[in-house]
């Protein structure tokens, strides 16, 4: 029995000291992938200090979606257990601009750290004056307080980062394809800003369905040929879809975001999805 009672013990002990040397390679392993994305290079526009350029950032800031993530008042808030976006206008008061900008485009925080849910493929095309007016207007923005938990990473999503079964938001920036109007100034080119900065969040990198988050995709945008513009402004403006349906997600989105769309955003959206994913063009 003493010999039996040894041999258990000593198993015991060879398990916990293999669970822990996995745990620490686990731990190890996923820590030195996300910090192996390189910084971009540093944002140096300066950061605008007049009234339209702040309404410009709230317009951004509204229509983008932030409050989504950061909570109604921006302030943070805990999502899906462990996710804690953060107070954005405390963080944007207290870290440089070109420490903001590199989190919002390219997914890498303040500490060099790649960010797992963070979805800047949807903010990478941002023109830089945008950037700048968000942040001016968050710099501005009123401050509230709340108690947040820390961030963390389940163990289970370590696990895949570990063993490359899942990746940071930075490894997907570089399969955002460049937008083929850029510098153009038409409703057209205005929409497809619009889209690449707004609609691919849901929709896919390509607005067809392509989602880096696979069966998670809105569906592919080209079913914007059943709508004539009037129908496409009312489900912008009231989340009514054909038929008066209420959808899972867009509907809400509407309500929230796009409704904060000027007439002409709408009319431009509409002229790019109607020329680009139906067309074709």
């Amino acid at each position: 029995m003493r010999k039996l009672a040894r041999w258990l013990s000593a198993a015991v002990s060879v398990a916990v000291l293999a669970s822990v040397a996995l745990a620490s390679w686990v731990y190890s392993r996923s820590e030195a992938y996300l910090h192996s994305f390189e910084r971009p290079l540093p944002f140096t526009l300066e950061i605008p200090d007049d009234d339209a350029s702040r309404a410009r950032g709230e317009h951004l800031v509204r229509t983008r979606g932030c409050g989504g993530c950061h909570g109604d008042d921006l302030g943070g808030q805990l999502m899906w257990g462990y996710a804690v976006p953060p107070n954005l206008p405390k963080l944007a008061r207290e870290i440089s601009a070109a420490d903001f900008e590199a989190a919002l485009r390219h997914g890498i925080d303040h500490t060099g750290r790649a960010m797992r849910d963070m979805p800047s493929y949807n903010f990478l095309r941002l023109r830089d004056g945008d950037v700048a007016d968000i942040i001016a207007w968050l710099r501005a923005a009123p401050l509230v307080q709340h108690d947040l938990p820390k961030a963390s990473l389940p163990w289970s999503i370590r696990w895949d980062l570990a063993f490359d079964r899942d990746v940071a938001i930075a490894a997907i920036l570089p399969k955002v394809p460049p937008m083929k109007l850029a510098g153009e100034d038409s409703p057209v080119a205005r929409g497809e800003y619009l889209a690449m900065t707004t609609c691919n969040e849901c929709h896919g990198l390509t607005l067809h369905a392509d989602s880096p988050f696979g069966d998670e995709a809105a569906p592919s945008l080209i079913v914007i040929a059943g709508y004539d513009e009037a129908a496409f402004t009312r489900l912008m403006r009231t989340g009514k879809a054909l038929g008066d349906r209420e959808l899972p997600m867009m509907s809400g989105v509407a309500r929230g975001r796009f409704v904060h769309f000027t007439d002409t955003e709408v009319s431009d959206l509409y002229a790019y999805l109607k020329h680009t994913m139906v067309a074709g063009r």
